[in-house]
């Protein structure tokens, strides 16, 4: 049964069909019964009061308030996975799904802004409610654990679905999906799993393969974090990550041509550790680094490993010394966690959550003393509902969908060489994939969004040229906007080509093209 049929199975079982419902008649979507579904709201709203983004003209708005006039309707799928639609007065025909970061539990989701382009757009908290960086409510929950990985946003976007078409009269002519970081792991997900339920997909920068991300997050906290009871010391400095980024931009910046403070691609780097003095003694310095402390470094950039080899791949040059990356994921302090919850980074905070919660279902887990080689025997179970790393896309490719890719070379949450192996994989089984899959790396770009390097690039408008008009994406333009005016803008090149700075202004897209290393 594909999705279209099950909809339709799901409003005659209501008792409705398409055109039931008058136009915009919001409050009677409070009586539609669903078949396991509850409907606990449903009114009309005129919108938010806009804040003030102060972007150039044709700048897409990463605002998550819905500010036009619409309908929204909350509810409960099952026993317990809740979830949000709203549908605007002035609708394009289109339905967009929005991804959740980190462990979800809230109804606050990615892609929301989509409905101030006429989408209906709809959220999850996945099945559990709680801070996204905390996972207490996987313990002894298996459904929980399930609808987290995986079902929750399929079985959503079909009620949200069914919505649609009982409030318009009309079933969606389009359905799309954006995520990033946990939101692009469901992006991949939905590619893999319900390859039927979009037609287009914007996955970034994801967590495709949860089991090797939390092998990397505890691995480095091991190192970083050696004491669990000293979290406020970190083995890794800012002195270090300062001297690290200052003697990786004076080595490698210029390499591509341009000065601009960021790696269009960290792999050219030559750049080593052994390049850096070893202090004298274990007492920190500004211009060298301890045997302990290059090892931690040394972790970070290399990766998980155990006796059977590379679990993960580590981190590229990057990022080092700046506080929404290294600082923020990986070295701390995270004033947020540590007032919070006593943890000094988000990589801290989701090692110590997911291995407890997800692979040991022990609260009183210990990441200091943890065996790496036992992990791929620990972390098995996993894979069944919680990675998405099957390279395998023929379901997507026979549905006619479209998949877009993309990952900040800077990102210090998830490495984009994770995904760099996706793809590679992907293209291994299918030489032709780029027929319905490209993939895009953002230099200087942090995680999801920020960074030295030009991080705003209207993935929807180009995912809906490939869908609809069959305008498949070559390249497309990546801006950086400082106090509301482009301050630069690259192309974005189809994977493997990239940026090639070819003469003029640094900061003007023509002054680059795009080619194979």
């Amino acid at each position: 049964m594909n999705s279209t049929t099950r909809i339709a199975v799901l409003l005659a079982t209501s008792g409705l069909t398409a055109g039931t419902l008058s136009a915009l008649d919001c409050a009677a979507l409070a009586e539609l019964g669903l078949p396991d579904i509850r409907i606990e709201a449903a009114a009309a709203s005129r919108g938010e009061e806009a804040q003030a983004e102060n972007l150039p003209e044709g700048v897409p708005s990463r605002s998550p308030r819905a500010t036009v006039p619409h309908c929204k309707v909350t509810g409960v799928i099952g026993s317990e996975i809740r979830f949000e639609v709203l549908l605007p007065d002035d609708w394009n025909g289109k339905f967009l799904m929005g991804g959740g970061g980190g462990f979800v539990g809230s109804l606050g989701y990615q892609g929301r802004f989509s409905i101030n382009r006429g989408y209906a757009t709809a959220a999850t908290d996945t099945g559990h409610q709680g801070d996204g960086i905390r996972a207490e409510w996987a313990y002894r929950q298996p459904e929980r654990r399930v609808n987290y990985g995986y079902l929750a946003v399929h079985r959503t976007t079909e009620a949200a679905k069914a919505i649609v078409r009982a409030y318009y009269g009309t079933p969606a002519q389009r359905a799309y999906f954006m995520g990033c970081s946990n939101g692009g792991r469901q992006a991949m997900m939905s590619a893999q799993r319900f390859p039927e339920d979009f037609d287009g997909i914007v996955a970034g920068a994801p967590a495709h393969d949860f089991s090797g991300v939390l092998a990397s997050f505890a691995y480095n906290m091991q190192r970083i974090f050696p004491d669990p009871d000293t979290l406020t010391e970190p083995v890794i400095t800012p002195q270090n990550r300062r001297l690290l980024e200052s003697e990786i931009l004076r080595r490698c910046d210029a390499r591509d041509g341009v000065e601009d403070g960021f790696l269009n691609d960290p792999r050219d780097c030559e750049f080593e550790l052994s390049d850096l003095p070893v202090c004298a003694g274990e007492a920190p310095s500004d211009n060298c680094l301890t045997i302990r402390q290059r090892e931690a470094i040394a972790a970070v950039y290399g990766g998980p490993r155990n006796a059977d080899g590379q679990i993960y791949p580590g981190f590229p040059f990057g990022g080092e010394s700046a506080p929404g990356a290294w600082q923020a994921w990986i070295t701390g302090p995270s004033r947020r966690l540590m007032t919070s919850y006593g943890e000094p980074s988000s990589q801290f905070g989701f090692a110590t959550q997911g291995f407890k919660y997800l692979i040991f279902q022990d609260p009183e887990f210990d990441y200091s003393t943890y065996d790496f080689d036992d992990y791929g025997d620990d972390a098995a179970h996993l894979e069944a509902f919680l990675d998405a790393t099957d390279p395998d896309l023929t379901g997507l490719r026979k549905a006619g969908g479209k998949l877009l890719l993309w990952h900040g070379w800077s990102d210090a949450a998830l490495t984009a060489l994770g995904s760099i192996d996706y793809f590679e994989a992907a293209e291994r089984l299918d030489p032709n994939v780029r027929d319905y899959f490209r993939f895009y790396l953002m230099p200087g770009v942090f995680h999801c969004a920020g960074g030295p390097g030009p991080d705003r690039v209207d993935w929807l408008d180009a995912l809906e040229s490939w869908v609809e008009d069959g305008d498949a994406p070559d390249s497309l333009t990546a801006i950086k906007v400082t106090d509301g005016k482009i301050a630069s803008a690259r192309p974005l090149c189809v994977y493997p080509e990239r940026a090639e700075y070819a003469g003029g202004d640094p900061d003007q897209e023509s002054s680059y093209t795009c080619k194979l290393p």
